[in-house]
């Protein structure tokens, strides 16, 4: 019990003690605080002092540049004043003199003016009096002359009349011997001028009619497994697929339509080059072909009407211009030669004062049926015609394509410039390919033909072998047999023969009767001839 009486009063001893010295500790603490605080307020409040000396010092200059200036200014604004001032007066006395001036130059107007109507007046009395001595002398000459005026009016304006037309009839009449005597000169060097201006000289374009594939393995692909691949390439594209049997790697694309053959040789040409050969990969290379062959069509042209600043055209004739780029005639490019023919008749144009902008249109399109004749029945012109009609095109237009090969009648003169243009551009050296002998044979042809069938007389193959008209004997053939004949002809020159757009087939059958009377009296000679 003791001890734990001592314990516990050794405890309590030592708290106390503890806290006497933790706060004697606290109290030295709290007053080396108070004494550093009151150092720091003394430093503070000595910096403020000097802050704020330096401040006023600075605010006290800032101040007095600012008064120096603005009085600165302010004696330059009065300055400014001063001499508006001067200048107002100054404009003040010029305006009063100009006033006085003016004041002077009015009463000088009103004095001219009044002069003026005096003399106006005096002008009228005298032109009244002038117009009734020109009355007074007309019923004076009437009077002697035994002629009211009108009467005289009509005289004279009759003998005028008279003698205008004379002059009339003799001016109409050498113009028209000079123009007859130097026509032939003039529309020759009117040619010379649009050929050497107009045409350009185009490289030859020859469409692939064949795909080369390089090894006999490409060509086992491209056949495929009992020739899928090749059967299915004819499907899409429409065409005839043949290897040559000379040339067994040589792949033949048989077809009448450009199109189709083009399209068929650029997915050919991909497949090859791809060694990717397969029904999808046939599939796929078809269809960009044929898109990438219609882009080219529309490309081309919108080209085309550009370069010849035709002025708008639509769209979809635009690209019937483009099929014209995988057509030929004879060997020539249809597309070159339709610029041509733009061209030569543009420049014609332009020198005979005719619409030139209506001469080329009429030229780029004169050949436009040729770009769709393998597909529609009729002769290149009625389908070009149908065709200008349909997308609404001049007039002009339209009679220059009818009328270039002479089927219709010319009804203005750029029909007759595109005609010309039209055989200047056939006929140069170098233009198309057929030799003259290949033009004779197959003239010959359709003649032997014809010839050959019982019952025909002559025969004869006119406009550049586009038509064959046929005489038959009218004894031997009747109107039936006629008409059978003619459709045998025309089945045996599309099976035998190659030739370009349509032939036309005309057969003629005619009975004359003639008889002739002999010079001896009673003695009659009679004589019947088909």
């Amino acid at each position: 019990m003791i001890n734990t009486i001592i314990v516990v009063a050794t405890l309590v001893i030592g708290l106390l003690a503890g806290y006497i010295i933790r706060r004697q500790k606290h109290r030295r603490d709290v007053d080396a605080a108070t004494r550093q605080a009151a150092a720091l307020r003394e430093s503070a409040r000595k910096d403020a002092e000097k802050q704020a000396t330096k401040y006023l010092t600075e605010a006290k200059a800032k101040v007095q540049q600012d008064r120096q200036a603005t009085e600165a200014e302010l004696a330059d604004q009065q300055t400014e004043t001063d001499n508006r001032q001067k200048r107002t007066e100054q404009r003040q006395v010029t305006l009063k003199q100009m006033a006085e001036r003016l004041d002077q130059r009015q009463d000088a107007i009103d004095k001219t003016q009044s002069e003026l109507n005096a003399d106006k007046d005096h002008l009228n009395e005298t032109k009244n009096q002038g117009h009734q001595l020109f009355i007074d002398r007309q019923d004076e000459v009437a009077k002697r002359a035994e002629l009211t005026t009108n009467e005289a009016k009509d005289q004279i304006r009759l003998d005028t009349a008279r003698k205008l037309e004379q002059e009339k009839d003799v001016t109409v009449r050498e113009l028209t011997e000079s123009a007859e005597a130097s026509a032939d000169k003039d529309a020759r060097n009117l040619i010379i001028e649009s050929i050497q201006r107009g045409p350009v000289d185009w490289p030859r374009e020859h469409a692939e009619h064949s795909v080369l594939v390089p090894t006999n393995e490409t060509k086992s692909k491209l056949i495929g497994r009992d020739g899928q691949h090749i059967r299915l390439l004819e499907s899409l594209t429409g065409t005839d697929l043949v290897f040559d049997p000379d040339q067994p790697n040589l792949l033949l694309i048989s077809t009448h339509d450009p199109i189709r053959r083009e399209t068929t040789r650029i997915a050919i040409e991909s497949l090859l080059a791809s060694r990717k050969i397969t029904a999808a990969a046939i599939e796929k290379q078809v269809q960009t072909a044929q898109n990438d062959v219609l882009k080219d069509l529309r490309q081309t042209g919108e080209r085309t009407v550009s370069m010849l600043k035709i002025g708008f055209m639509h769209p979809d004739l635009m690209k019937i211009i483009g099929r014209l780029k995988f057509r030929t005639s004879y060997g020539q490019n249809v597309l070159n030669h339709s610029i041509e023919v733009a061209q030569i008749t543009g420049v014609m144009a332009a020198e005979l004062g005719e619409d030139v902008r209506i001469a080329k249109r009429a030229g780029l399109l004169h050949d436009i049926g040729k770009a769709i004749d393998h597909e529609i029945e009729g002769t290149h012109v009625e389908i070009g015609v149908a065709l200008a009609k349909a997308f609404g095109e001049d007039p002009i237009v339209i009679n220059a394509i009818a009328s270039h090969h002479g089927d219709v009648e010319v009804t203005s003169p750029i029909s007759s410039l595109v005609a010309i243009a039209d055989a200047v551009s056939g006929a140069r050296p170098g233009a198309r390919s057929e030799s003259v002998e290949e033009y004779i044979n197959r003239l010959h042809s359709l003649e032997k033909i014809a010839n050959d069938h019982k019952g025909v007389q002559e025969s004869y193959a006119i406009q550049a072998g586009r038509e064959i008209r046929i005489v038959v004997q009218p004894k031997v053939l009747d109107d039936k047999a006629t008409a059978d004949l003619t459709e045998n002809v025309k089945d045996q020159i599309e099976n035998d023969l190659t030739y370009p757009g349509k032939i036309k087939v005309t057969t003629i059958r005619e009975l004359r009767a003639v008889e002739y009377v002999g010079d001896k009296p009673g003695k009659k000679k009679k004589k019947k001839r088909a």
